[in-house]
């Protein structure tokens, strides 16, 4: 029984056949000069969309990276594309992306994002970011966190606008972890460059035709949270790590998501120089009969506890807690081991308190044992 459970989850993991063949393309292309033979051997390039970017297939997501070196080396090493926002690290984030790329900045393609609810704030923080990483414009800029279809609106989108005609972005997008089945649509509807989406191999049938539908209309589609949790980063001495590390799974994951050629570049997190030596491996690396079955056994062991976004359990505690928003917060916290961006973003959410129900009367379709994690996360961040 127990066989044909990881047979059944090793099958669900597949692509459809479009996805392989469609979209993007993938490219090698010739490297910059810079790169030493052996790096650039594994380097492939997509094209974003209709932006016509040329981006490598794995760029870097700066979110939880405190190294200012680890991006020096990933740019050395060809790497052309990093993701910072304004929220990230208080500013310091993007400070430091600033510093470490200061010098090999043209060429290089930034992007940025703001949380903020309003168009002057949005357009604020894109001046502000814009001083911080010391450039003079952003390649893209994303309104970052949408979940509904609703928060694609036209203020947010005169301000990107706005952005555009003044010089200080070339390509306008929004972001989106939860909610993704209709942010994406929204996003191809109102005609904007990009998306950066969360995208890994526990939400493949969800997401795929969506994301094909996108690609398809020229939308560039950027692949973020592709390690479903991170649990690469669970400590030894943690309870978790016996049951989530497996040796391979997170360099599996990232080869799930290149393996759809509709999805233009995928931005792990990169915290250090073995993170970055793997990614760049899996860039080059086919995605094979024992990855997949590797993911298989990973999905058993993650069910319970990771959030696949797919937004159902929005809205549905009866006492108001953003059940998504405090799963993504804990995730930061067991997958990254990031307690300080975990408590920060737990802290900022409207409601948090979970207690006041004898059984929690929201059920999660793909299993996550809501109350247990509801309950640790607010033990571990309250």
């Amino acid at each position: 029984m127990r066989s044909s459970r990881r047979n059944f989850l090793a099958t669900g993991l597949s692509l459809p056949a479009a996805g392989l063949a469609a979209g993007t393309g993938q490219t090698k292309s010739s490297p910059p000069a810079r790169l030493q033979p052996q790096t650039a051997s594994a380097l492939r390039y997509r094209t974003l969309g209709k932006t016509g970017l040329k981006v490598t297939a794995v760029s870097f997501g700066c979110m939880i990276t405190s190294d200012g070196s680890v991006i020096e080396r990933a740019a050395d090493a060809g790497i052309n594309y990093f993701d910072t926002a304004r929220g990230y690290q208080d500013g310091n984030n993007e400070r430091m992306v600033g510093a470490a790329l200061k010098s090999k900045r043209k060429g290089l393609i930034i992007s940025s994002k703001t949380h903020s609810d309003t168009k002057d704030a949005a357009l604020a923080d894109l001046d502000t970011s814009l001083k911080t990483l010391g450039t003079d414009y952003l390649d893209m800029w994303f309104l970052h966190a949408r979940t509904r279809a609703g928060q694609v609106n036209d203020e947010f989108l005169e301000a990107q606008r706005i952005a555009k005609k003044a010089g200080k972005i070339r390509f306008a997008g929004v972001s989106t972890h939860g909610g993704q089945a209709e942010v994406i649509p929204a996003t191809v509807k109102a005609g904007l460059d990009v998306v950066l989406v969360a995208y890994n191999f526990t939400m493949g049938a969800t997401l795929d035709p969506v994301i094909e539908a996108a690609a398809r209309s020229g939308t560039g589609v950027i692949a973020m949270k592709v390690m479903a949790g991170g649990f690469r980063r669970v400590r030894p001495s943690d309870k978790l790590y016996s049951t989530l590390k497996r040796d391979g799974a997170m360099v599996s994951a990232l080869k799930w998501v290149l393996r759809n050629q509709n999805v233009g570049a995928a931005i792990p997190s990169i915290t250090d120089a073995d993170q970055l030596d793997d990614n760049l491996k899996a860039m080059g690396a086919a995605f094979t009969d024992d990855d997949q079955i590797l993911l298989a056994r990973q999905l058993e062991h993650i069910a319970p506890l990771y959030c696949r976004m797919c937004g159902q359990c929005d809205g549905q505690c009866p006492h108001g807690v953003p059940v998504p928003d405090v799963l993504r917060c804990l995730t930061y916290a067991d997958g990254y081991g990031q307690f300080a961006l975990a408590r920060e973003r737990y802290l900022e959410l409207p409601q948090q308190k979970c207690d006041e129900c004898h059984e929690c009367t929201v059920k999660c379709p793909h299993g996550v044992h809501l109350a247990e994690r509801l309950l640790r996360a607010q033990e571990m961040l309250a």
